[in-house]
């Protein structure tokens, strides 16, 4: 009893993971799982659409047997008729108690074949009703599964653009700008350097005393030239 239930319990846990994996199947490709639906109301269509051929055709069996009597009863009224009108009591009899029978089969089967009627409509609107859910299935499967691409379709271009990071670039861009800043810098410190140099000094007083010193030269000249030309208007 207790491997009984073991293996019980082992083959639920089996058909547990396996109806798991079929989920996680149907998720990743929805279009199985659609598939399979359909195929299971097309069976479904199918075994109905045998059963609504067979109530069907009880239908008209039945249809064809009213009929019949039908005719039976006109048949034995008009003998019964006759009999009658030529004084055949013995025979008015007899088709008298057939007249009878023939009525209560023909009841019988008129409320066999109301009842045949509506089981066949019934059977019918089933089965339209089965066909309908079918083509609903199959837009539904065709517009989610567009919805499922243009979603999916989606996921990619913003999984390609959150790869398409500049950070590395404008990084390097950054690292390019610092370079170029610190040679500026390297730059300037030089020209700051010889500024402060000494010799550097030295020679811009040496340029200065001699700017000086000329134009000391300068404005000596101009007081002499001035001096002579005093002297000869004397």
């Amino acid at each position: 009893m207790a491997n009984v239930n073991f293996f019980a319990r082992l083959g639920n846990l089996w058909s547990g993971f396996v109806s798991l994996w079929i989920a996680d199947v149907e998720k990743e490709h929805p279009e199985i799982a659609y598939e399979n639906a359909i195929n299971g109301m097309v069976t479904k269509y199918t075994r109905l659409k045998s059963a609504t051929a067979a109530i069907i055709r009880r239908r008209d069996e039945i249809d064809g047997r009213v009929n019949t009597e039908r005719k039976a009863l006109d048949q034995v009224t008009r003998e019964l008729e006759t009999a009658l009108a030529t004084n055949q009591d013995d025979l008015a009899l007899v088709l008298l108690q057939k007249k009878s029978a023939i009525e209560a089969d023909l009841n019988g089967l008129v409320g066999e074949a109301e009842q045949a009627k509506s089981d066949a409509d019934d059977a019918k609107n089933a089965l339209l009703a089965v066909q309908g859910e079918i083509g609903k299935l199959k837009d539904e499967r065709d517009r989610m599964l567009a919805k499922m691409q243009s979603a999916q379709a989606r996921i990619q271009i913003q999984s390609q653009l959150e790869g398409l990071s500049v950070e590395a670039d404008v990084q390097a861009l950054d690292r390019v700008r610092e370079h170029i800043k610190t040679t500026i810098a390297e730059a300037n410190l030089g020209k700051e350097l010889r500024d402060t140099d000494l010799d550097v000094r030295l020679d811009k007083l040496r340029q200065q005393t001699g700017t000086v010193t000329a134009r000391a030269q300068l404005d000596e000249l101009k007081r002499q030239r001035a001096q002579a030309a005093a002297g000869k208007q004397m």
